[in-house]
């Protein structure tokens, strides 16, 4: 429902819409709405959550209050990369593997990072 508009102006409202062949409807129980981005989620709980439909094409509305979530993802380190890193810089393997974690896989960036 609309805010601020009473039962009665809902309803012609509704009549106008079918007229113009839209139809609105309510999609209750709806728990959470999550819209996800390459680096990010946000995540809507306890959404409101509406579905239009005008001449076969579905357009949904949402409302509530959005959390912002970072994703973090968990970078596979190979263990040639450890050892050229552990190489280059001078360092032992799990030093090389720390480095190269911290800077997600990176390698010149690792033995940069280990030869300051």
């Amino acid at each position: 429902m609309i805010p601020g508009m009473n039962k009665k102006q809902m309803k012609q409202m509704e009549r106008q819409m079918k007229k113009m062949g839209m139809k609105m409807e309510d999609l209750p129980g709806a728990l959470e709405v999550i819209i996800r981005f390459e680096d990010k989620e946000l995540v809507i709980d306890n959404p409101s959550v509406s579905l239009m439909n005008v001449m076969g094409q579905e357009t949904y509305q949402i409302e509530g209050k959005a959390r912002e979530v970072e994703l973090e993802y968990e970078v596979e380190i190979p263990d040639e990369d450890v050892e050229m890193v552990a190489n280059s810089a001078g360092v032992s393997e799990d030093e090389a593997r720390q480095a190269l974690e911290e800077c997600k896989g990176d390698l010149a960036e690792a033995i940069m990072k280990l030869n300051q």
